[in-house]
Formats: C-alpha cells, sequence, structure tokens
C-alpha cells in the first residue's frame, strides 16, 4: 500500500516529535481499518436501504444508492481513500494525525450505529420471509 516512512527512508527530527515509526505503523493500520469500515458501511447502507428500512443521510449519495448501488460504493470509498492519501501524505503533522483518528472514530461509531439501530424482529421478517 503505502511506505510507512514516507519519500525517504530516514526518520527526521520533525517525525521524532510527532511520532516514532512504531506509532506510524499503528497509524498504518488505522488508516487501512478506516477504510475497511467506510466498505462496511457502505454495504449495510445499501442493505438498509433498499430493504426500506432507513435512508442514506446524504444528499449528495442518496440518488445513487436508490439508483446505482455499485456506483455508490465506488464513489463512496473512492472519496474516503483519497482522503485518507491525503492525511497519510500529512502524517507528520499533528492535525493529519488527528483527523486520521477522527475519521476512525466516525466510521467506528457508524458501525456501532447500524448495529444498534436494527430492530431485529423486523429485520428477521424481511430476510427470512
Amino acid at each position: 500500500m503505502w511506505d510507512l516512512r514516507g519519500p525517504s527512508s530516514r526518520v527526521g527530527s520533525f517525525t521524532r516529535r510527532i511520532g516514532t515509526y512504531q506509532h506510524f505503523v499503528w497509524l498504518y493500520w488505522i488508516v487501512g481499518a478506516t477504510l475497511l469500515l467506510n466498505l462496511i458501511d457502505a454495504v449495510l447502507t445499501l442493505f438498509w436501504v433498499h430493504t426500506g428500512m432507513a435512508t442514506e443521510a446524504n444528499p449528495l449519495l442518496a440518488q445513487l444508492v436508490k439508483n446505482h448501488p455499485v456506483a455508490f460504493v465506488a464513489t463512496k470509498y473512492l472519496l474516503v481513500t483519497l482522503g485518507s492519501v491525503l492525511l497519510w501524505r500529512h502524517r507528520k503533522r499533528r492535525l493529519a494525525v488527528f483527523a486520521i483518528f477522527f475519521c476512525f472514530m466516525v466510521y467506528y461509531w457508524l458501525l456501532i450505529y447500524h448495529i444498534r439501530g436494527v430492530n431485529w424482529t423486523e429485520f428477521y421478517g424481511r430476510v427470512f420471509s
């Protein structure tokens, strides 16, 4: 995927203030987890919208969910991936590290929201009927 040490393989003095190589390894896996959570969110959103149990909250992607599900997943994944690449390129800056953690927490919260928001009786009725 991406080189953990950036364009050069040495870790400079500015990097040591922000984090060590081990910290960047952790950050790398957090970015990967964010991309995975984004994909799970897209698939679950498609499922809830197409079963009639939810609507897409993002007005820019709402029409794609209903009319072009594959384009919805591709667009959503591409946008989050591009944002993640941008943040990864600036990972030596504190604000970028904060943003990476923030994005991870947002998608983690969305996964919890998907799981807790299910009316399991209605879910089983629609899926297994």
